[in-house]
């Protein structure tokens, strides 16, 4: 039987299963985006991913850190008593690999897109090559030993595969912001051996909140995950508490001053390492080479103290069992910040996630032996005031209450002490909030000019700016002509401002119609001496929040919108702004609280 013309086409190019293939794929992409069964299980699908990507990072980056420094698979580098010091020439040549590796691949003009930065401001959009390359440098500076952890690489690969897969099945927004914290906070979970606290990673830290839409996929997602780690042989991370011990109001009372006590120290850390940063960033050293640098200056931190080295797993296990007195801890505890704050400002890849951690359950520790030693019938627990420390301090620097008093729960399984973690941490959350606004990632955000506080979707007051809002149909006059070749040109009611400009183009001010055709007006008198505003306008990339905040602090009605040349480009009224910024929260709000 001979094919038509079009088949025999196909034939000739192999594509002749090209067609069903193609309709399989787009029947696929329709279940996925009408069905919010499929979605959970397309969710479960990346988190089971996910998991396994988590598991084989941490097990590739801890064979790295023991073949380099030369300790038993089974131990861990933060807990290793001593290191010969020829071990720690692994750390400038970690840097330099790093360098290595950014003259290979040399940064873009832009930061690399983190889960966070992408939910706010992309839609869940992460290009491949950012979460690539964030991970594989996060891997190299865990590897070699700095003193950073892994969980910004776990959460970049976890949410930068459910992007990839996202976007592939053409989801729509929301859809694609919820498969992106499913990815991110599984990778967390399946890190822990804590479902509860990787669901809630997604939901506090990368989608900014939870619906009954996104809650069933996350969790899925963060299940599957841990399920993938326990069958890869992957030891949970398990801290044993003081079980069962009660906790009286007057302890409640005290661990909630220590989680005032960890908002400030928090702050302190963030601004520290910012502060620390743009001092690096002022030295004669290229990017390139400041890794190599960082990791000379680490070398007498690592060979006082290797607990400061890594991200702190068994460090934090160690002073946790050995309960070691109040001078040892703050040394320990500088000794690890100053080694953190050296690795990140040096450019060395990864965040503060557990060595907030670690930081915390020092200083819950010295806290609970000072209110001791003051106040004897307070009678803290050693142990559970570190674990409270723990989760107050992390909530401070990376933010997620209920993140980190979950995963107390789930690494201690003692109700009791997590109902203090939950008080501390709400403290330490609700100091944050007020006085400083902004977790470590946010902060960095802040930093290069974003307004990003939280994840919660700001992509689209993004995109509202004052080019795509502004009016170009307006009356535009000279301002050196007369009030009565105005009248004759614009008659009273037929607008209520008239825009001014030079012989030049340039803008000049805004005149009310109403203004000139006052009767005692001279009609000679030119338009320019009528002109207001002439210093008060906007560019034209100024986004609708900003374009608001014009407003409301000139009181104005109307504002120009003008280039950098000074020329005038179009009109913004405060009464049509307001009401597409209603129209467009109002939309946001319907996707992020509305089915799928």
């Amino acid at each position: 039987m001979q094919l038509p013309n079009a088949q025999l086409g196909d034939v000739i190019l192999g594509k002749v299963v090209k067609r069903p293939v193609l309709r399989g794929v787009a029947m696929i992409k329709r279940y996925l985006q009408g069905s919010e069964v499929w979605f959970i299980v397309l969710a479960s699908g990346v988190g089971l991913v996910s998991g396994i990507m988590a598991a084989l990072l941490g097990h590739f980056a801890h064979a790295l850190q023991a073949l380099l420094y030369g300790f038993s698979p089974d131990l861990r580098l933060s807990a290793l008593p001593k290191i010969e010091p020829w071990h720690l020439v692994a750390l400038p040549i970690g840097g330099a690999v790093l360098g290595a590796v950014r003259i290979i691949f040399p940064r873009r003009t832009r930061a690399p897109i983190d889960v966070v930065e992408a939910n706010a401001l992309y839609g869940g959009r992460i290009p491949l090559r950012d979460s690539l390359m964030v991970s594989f440098q996060t891997f190299l500076s865990n590897g070699f030993g700095a003193s950073v952890g892994l969980e910004a690489a776990y959460a970049q690969l976890g949410g930068g595969f459910a992007s990839k897969v996202g976007q592939w099945l053409d989801l729509k927004r929301q859809s694609l912001r919820t498969l992106v914290g499913a990815g991110a906070g599984s990778a967390i979970g399946a890190a822990f051996g804590a479902p509860l606290a990787g669901s809630f990673y997604a939901f506090e830290l990368v989608l900014g909140g939870y619906t009954p839409a996104t809650l069933a996929p996350v969790a899925a997602a963060s299940l599957m995950a841990v399920l993938a780690a326990q069958l890869m042989n992957i030891e949970p991370f398990v801290i044993a508490s003081t079980a069962g011990q009660t906790i009286e109001i007057a302890g409640y009372l005290l661990y909630a001053l220590l989680g005032a006590i960890c908002a400030g120290v928090g702050i302190g850390i963030i601004r520290l390492v910012a502060s620390v940063e743009a001092i690096v960033r002022k030295l004669p050293v290229g990017d390139v080479w400041r890794p190599l640098l960082g990791g000379f200056f680490l070398i007498p931190v690592a060979w006082a103290a290797p607990q400061a080295l890594s991200s702190g797993h068994g460090a934090m296990h160690l002073y946790m069992a050995q309960q070691a007195l109040v001078v040892t801890l703050l040394i320990v505890f500088a000794l690890k910040l100053c080694a953190s704050v050296i690795s990140l400002a040096f450019g060395f890849r990864g965040g503060l996630f557990f060595a907030s951690l670690f930081l915390g359950s020092l200083l819950g520790s010295v806290f609970a032996q000072i209110v001791n030693q003051v106040y004897p019938p307070a009678n803290l627990d050693i142990l559970n005031a570190s674990l409270v420390g723990m989760a107050a301090l992390a909530v401070a620097v990376v933010g997620g209450p209920m993140t980190m008093s979950l995963m107390v729960l789930e690494v201690t399984h003692d109700f009791n002490l997590t109902a203090a973690v939950v008080m501390a941490a709400l403290c330490s959350s609700a100091i944050i909030r007020e006085r400083f606004g902004y977790s470590f990632s946010t902060w960095r955000l802040h930093l290069r000019g974003e307004t990003v506080r939280n994840a919660r979707d700001i992509g689209w007051v993004k995109s509202l700016t004052a080019a795509n809002l502004m009016r170009k149909t307006h009356t535009i006059l000279n301002e050196n002509i007369s009030i009565a070749a105005l009248r004759e040109q614009v008659p009273l009611g037929a607008t209520s401002r008239v825009l001014l400009v030079g012989n030049d183009g340039e803008y000049r001010g805004i005149v009310p119609t109403a203004e000139a055709w006052i009767e005692t007006q001279d009609m000679v008198t030119p338009l320019s001496a009528l002109a207001r505003q002439s210093e008060v306008y906007v560019r034209p990339d100024m986004d609708i929040s900003a374009i608001m905040r014009v407003f409301e602090h000139f009181g104005v009605d109307d504002l120009a919108v003008v280039d950098e040349n000074h020329k005038l480009l179009g009109l913004l009224t405060e009464k049509y702004v307001n009401r597409r910024y209603v129209e467009e929260l109002e939309r946001s709000q319907r996707e992020f609280f509305g089915e799928m």
